[in-house]
């Protein structure tokens, strides 16, 4: 009898500490990585630029609702820009939560892409560097489609897609700034 009650508290024990490991690594994923203001204060070296606006509107609002496949809800997207550096910090639907991303974009290419805030229960994974790393160097391509495909994450399909859009739209509204600042610059000289 003494035999049957050590196994049953040893396997009591042993089925709590997988269940608590199980549910506390889900709820150790879900949460806020880095603040927005600290991403972009390291993005640019502590020295950061004043936030612009982009204005979501006409052939753009078109160009960002065919990535992310639904209605855009902001008419404005600020940013953050020194020379041929922009950062920017955007929010995608995941399963039912949004994610929240800073990426960094030097010369038309991601240099770095963060997940900052990461709400849902599944698909985690994202935010870790095997995954992000992946990003880096990606350009836009004229059918606003990454340079280089992403490889997913089994269980985590839903928030790949959301990262891979926001990648998109990120590179898409810089090149937007970057056509602006060109025709300024050029309307500009003598």
């Amino acid at each position: 009898m003494n035999y049957i009650t050590t196994f049953s508290k040893i396997s009591l024990i042993s089925i709590s500490a997988i269940f608590f490991s199980l549910t506390g690594n889900t709820a150790y994923a879900k949460g806020v990585y880095q603040k927005s203001d600290d991403f972009i204060s390291e993005a640019f070296n502590q020295q950061t630029p004043e936030p612009q606006i982009i204005w979501i509107k006409d052939e753009l609002r078109t160009q960002v609702e065919e990535i992310l496949q639904h209605k855009y809800k902001s008419k404005r997207t600020r940013y953050w820009q020194n020379k041929n550096r922009s950062a920017w910090i955007l929010e995608e639907i995941g399963k039912k939560k949004p994610i929240t991303v800073g990426i960094i974009i030097d010369n038309n290419a991601i240099s770095q892409l963060k997940v900052l805030a990461f709400r849902e229960t599944r698909g985690w994974e994202v935010r870790y560097p095997f995954f992000t790393k992946q990003f880096k160097q990606l350009t836009l391509l004229d059918n606003n489609s990454l340079s280089q495909s992403i490889d997913g994450i089994s269980g985590a399909t839903l928030s790949v897609r959301a990262l891979d859009k926001l990648a998109r739209i990120a590179l898409l509204l810089n090149k937007q700034t970057q056509q602006a600042t060109k025709s300024v610059t050029m309307s500009a000289q003598p």
